[in-house]
């Protein structure tokens, strides 16, 4: 009896019956983006199996994740607890000391989170409910079926706005927020699924206090969908490909110890090197990536540090 073909692990087989509907590709934001950012870094981070190792956690992302937390909870409080010394406390309890060069690096930009937050939330009115916190939202068109989670999803009159958390030390500007497929496809998502219009988006700077807003427009959202479309046929395209040539791919311990051989799969998956490369969490396996930028250390891209 033949062997069916494997449908790999982010999408069902899809069957080749004449007259049958295409299966939608499933995707987030973030995979979208990774294919535009690398299409080397895209393979290993979604199709590889075993997939490769990651380098070591960074303190950016845990200070990052950490905040995000502290809200998250903080709106799932009574709303008389809701208060800025409690986001505070929140924060310190959840504390994720990943990737800092020692505990004392670690407690001051604690500390620092520990203000941001609190700083943040006073300005919060804490009876004015969100509709959503880490909420996941999905929506699909012909082509795809797009899924991801918003961190925050308020009500604004008759219509919902997507609010994102930023934790980075670059100023932003509403540019960011114009041009930002993630929060394009959420507002599309949220729009439809709670049947409410939802053109608005912003993304809060918590270091800065900023909130960089976006009114989108039907035909701008529809936009950002279309371009969302040609990415993904891009990278199901190479998803395909790759399957096609390595449908189920196996290695040992020993194997996933080395660095892993690109050139089979660089006519599909290549890479393009750059500065951004230093923060790759699969340089260590990147020659390409190597070359272009130095490797930094897991704090390096905290405000103030080396």
């Amino acid at each position: 009896m033949p062997r069916r073909p494997a449908g790999g692990p982010d999408r069902p087989e899809q069957l080749g019956l004449e007259g049958m509907p295409r299966r939608l590709y499933a995707c987030t934001p973030s995979r979208l983006n990774t294919w535009l950012d690398c299409p080397r870094r895209y393979r290993m981070a979604y199709l590889d199996r075993p997939a490769p190792p990651r380098g070591p956690r960074w303190a950016h992302n845990s200070f990052g994740v950490s905040v995000h937390n502290a809200l998250a909870g903080w709106w799932k409080l009574p709303a008389a607890d809701r208060t800025p010394a409690a986001a505070g406390t929140l924060l310190a309890r959840g504390w994720i000391p990943d990737g800092f060069r020692d505990a004392a690096q670690s407690a001051r930009h604690r500390d620092r989170a520990r203000e941001m937050v609190e700083r943040y939330t006073a300005r919060l009115d804490p009876a004015d409910e969100p509709l959503g916190v880490e909420r996941t939202v999905a929506t699909r068109t012909d082509r795809i079926a797009v899924s991801g989670r918003i961190d925050r999803l308020d009500a604004r009159g008759g219509a919902l706005a997507v609010v994102d958390y930023k934790t980075g030390r670059r100023p932003l500007t509403a540019d960011d927020a114009r041009t930002s497929l993630a929060l394009a496809l959420y507002a599309v998502a949220a729009g439809r699924m709670l049947r409410r219009p939802c053109r608005t988006v912003e993304l809060h700077h918590l270091p800065s206090g900023d909130v960089l807003t976006w009114e989108h427009t039907d035909e701008s959202l529809d936009r950002h969908l279309r371009r969302a479309e040609s990415i993904a046929a891009e990278a199901e395209s190479a998803d395909e490909a790759y399957r096609a040539r390595v449908p189920r791919p196996r290695a040992s311990a020993d194997d996933r110890a080395r660095e892993p051989d690109h050139a089979p799969h660089d006519a599909v998956f290549p890479p393009r090197p750059g500065p951004m490369c230093a923060w790759c969490d699969f340089a260590r396996l990147c020659p390409e990536g190597r070359a272009a930028a130095p490797p930094r250390d897991p704090w390096s891209a905290l405000p103030d540090e080396p």
